[in-house]
């Protein structure tokens, strides 16, 4: 399989931390939406990262649906969110939960480091700050709670955690650092897993 993006993403990031837990092999094609967008656009028609180029070359994009098919290839007991029933609905409140605090840091950083200065809509920045920096606090009351956000087994909650509290330290500082330390522990226990701290961007 091809994984097509680069971890600074942290949508690409968990997609490949996935993947490496799951011992599924993979090449990395290392594409910035900035820099090779009509490469990146070849492979997926919304110009998005990730996309994965499965082994028959069937094409699969966003995050969501790729690591939904890859719980599907592995299947049921080894899939990084269950399957159906409460277990399901328990992985799925604080995924769907890192999922948008991710969302929401990434267009904050956007918002506010990214766009020209004359351009920023500081209003609506603050607004994604305030929404990101909920969602990590929410996690951070979870994971005071249970070794890991779902109970005691890591899974994808956690992947995805980890990826959107590394990329918000690295890239908005002052939104996350020192600010959620069960979370932040919690990250730090699944980033000494070699299959996901192996995947931190390094710059």
């Amino acid at each position: 399989m091809i994984l097509v993006g680069r971890n600074m993403s942290p949508f690409v990031r968990r997609v490949a931390a996935s993947l490496n837990l799951l011992g599924l092999p993979f090449e990395q094609r290392i594409l910035s939406t900035v820099d090779n967008q009509a490469e990146i656009q070849a492979v997926n028609p919304l110009g998005r990262v990730p996309a994965l180029i499965l082994d028959d070359g069937e094409v699969l994009v966003d995050s969501n649906a790729i690591l939904d098919a890859i719980d599907d290839l592995v299947g049921p007991d080894r899939a990084l969110v269950p399957a159906s029933g409460a277990a399901r609905r328990s992985a799925m409140r604080p995924l769907a939960i890192a999922v948008g605090a991710t969302e929401k840091t990434v267009a904050a950083y956007y918002e506010l480091r990214r766009r020209p200065a004359e351009l920023t809509w500081e209003t609506y920045g603050q607004k994604l700050w305030s929404q990101a920096a909920a969602g990590f606090a929410a996690l951070d009351a979870l994971a005071a709670q249970s070794p890991w956000l779902a109970g005691e087994a890591l899974g994808q909650a956690d992947i995805t955690a980890t990826a959107g509290l590394d990329f918000a330290e690295a890239m908005l500082p002052e939104l996350a650092q020192g600010r959620f330390p069960a979370l932040g522990a919690l990250r730090d226990r699944a980033n000494a897993i070699p299959a996901i701290g192996g995947t931190r961007w390094k710059g």
